[in-house]
């Protein structure tokens, strides 16, 4: 059965209000830019370093537990840490807050991007954008690794990691199996080398340092079965209840069903976040559904690499993108609009459900060592995903032409020389020049890179 805790005495530990979750998840929400790694990277900061409403080890437990679900794992997190605060309501207002700034930004961004297309000021934005995001995405791994690379064993497993996707474009889910497996058996063989995120006690007060104050009481509410029936009572309706309703007023062969279909199958198979799953969407895209033309998935991902909220947000514009296209009975803005939300809801109703069905357990397995070890592992070879994803963002970034080449088993990224894109490099060196050396905020380095592209650009022509 179902317990929540109450309201405790100020010697208990206290309860953030409404007013400052609200504000401080505003405020999360509208300073994650960057991807992944720099919006987990601002979380810390604020949630761990600033607010002291979580201890390092229990925010670094509950990151491993996001990373094993399907769907973005930063969007997850704040879903989590709010539910953790608040019970579900919390966790819809974290979740919710953290998508909303996103979705509004793509929106206008992806009407702009069809309406104003040639006008060079949106040409010259995005010129300046994209290094921008590449030098921040370099620094969130540089962050994200040094809080999580604590000895010489996890760093190995990370470069094994970048390798293995790098090089041999082995798949995501068997990476995270093997990591999983090896901190496994690890953590018999050797468990103060792999048990890196250690267990608490079962109390539920969260004591995030000794000098921390105040000390901050989560909610617990204990897993049961009755907890996931009425979980999933709740949101799969919720889920697939406007699938059915598009089904039945327009028909099996609307776009807006083909796209909320296809976008409910992403959300379940979308483990380690956008880029694993990007290949397959813009394939079908592109190649099977016609939704978008070559070229057009990098321009997406420029939008939403560029503004806050989750990277899958760029399913957003390509929905938007297959419905302006393929309108059916509406005009082409009306039904790249309804395109665009469906798919924003089919993506994210499951990211709550996961989150709401899955956290009660999560505090049982906290003081498992055995699995604090495959976590630590899986943690370890998730910083050498997001630095291959660094890596081949600032290739396609910096060069116009890469050329895939194949030896075997392994494949080579080889760029173009000749095709190295010199205003980019330009905008790239200023962006680290912000970032590294004189530690500039990403808000900083994002203004002052898109103004200097559409300088260049009105410059060329």
């Amino acid at each position: 059965m179902n317990s929540v805790l109450p309201e405790s005495s100020a010697d208990e530990g206290i309860r953030v209000n409404w007013r400052e979750a609200f504000l401080t998840w505003s405020r999360v929400a509208l300073l994650s830019f960057g991807g992944p790694a720099g919006q987990i990277a601002v979380m810390h900061r604020i949630i761990v370093e600033e607010k002291k409403w979580l201890s390092e080890p229990r925010f670094l437990h509950a990151l491993n537990f996001c990373m094993l679900l399907p769907g973005p794992e930063a969007q997850q997190l704040a879903t989590y840490i709010g539910w953790l605060m608040h019970g579900p309501r919390g966790g819809l207002l974290a979740g919710g807050l953290f998508i909303l700034p996103g979705l509004v930004a793509i929106m206008a961004l992806s009407l702009c991007y069809v309406c104003f297309q040639q006008v060079f000021l949106i040409q010259g934005l995005f010129l300046g954008l994209k290094p921008a995001v590449m030098a921040i995405v370099i620094e969130a791994v540089l962050r994200i690794g040094k809080r999580v690379l604590k000895n010489w064993t996890m760093t190995v497993i990370a470069l094994l990691s970048f390798a293995a996707l790098f090089f041999f474009h082995v798949p995501f889910p068997v990476l995270i199996l093997t990591a999983g497996i090896a901190g496994y058996v690890g953590g018999w063989i050797a468990p103060k080398t792999f048990v890196n995120l250690k267990g608490h006690s079962s109390s539920n007060v969260e004591k995030p340092g000794a000098h921390s104050q105040p000390r901050i009481r989560l909610v617990e509410i204990q897993p049961s079965w009755r907890h996931a029936f009425v979980v999933s009572a709740i949101a799969l309706p919720l889920w697939f209840g406007p699938l059915i309703l598009v089904w039945q007023t327009l028909g099996s062969e609307s776009v807006l069903l083909h796209e909320g279909v296809f976008f409910s199958k992403a959300a379940v198979v979308t483990f380690g976040g956008a880029y694993s799953v990007l290949a397959y969407v813009a394939q079908q895209a592109v190649d099977h559904y016609g939704w978008l033309r070559p070229g057009e998935m990098l321009d997406g991902l420029g939008m939403a690499e560029t503004t806050p909220g989750p990277l899958i947000m760029v399913v957003q514009f390509v929905a938007f993108m297959g419905a302006y296209r393929h309108s059916g009975p509406f005009s082409p803005i009306t039904a790249a609009i309804l395109g665009s939300l469906l798919t924003t809801w089919v993506t994210f109703v499951p990211c709550f459900y996961w989150i709401f069905l899955g956290g009660p357990w999560v505090d049982r397995l906290r003081t498992n060592e055995q699995l604090s070890a495959s976590l630590s592992t899986i943690t370890a070879a998730v910083v050498g995903v997001v630095l291959n994803l660094a890596v081949w963002f600032a290739i396609q970034t910096l060069f116009g032409t890469v050329d895939e080449q194949h030896y075997g088993l392994l494949r080579l990224l080889v760029p173009d020389l000749s095709s190295l894109k010199s205003a980019a490099m330009l905008i790239a060196s200023v962006a680290m020049l912000l970032t590294f050396a004189m530690k500039q905020p990403m808000h900083v380095t994002l203004i002052a890179c898109g103004i200097l592209g559409i300088v260049l650009r009105g410059m060329s022509g």
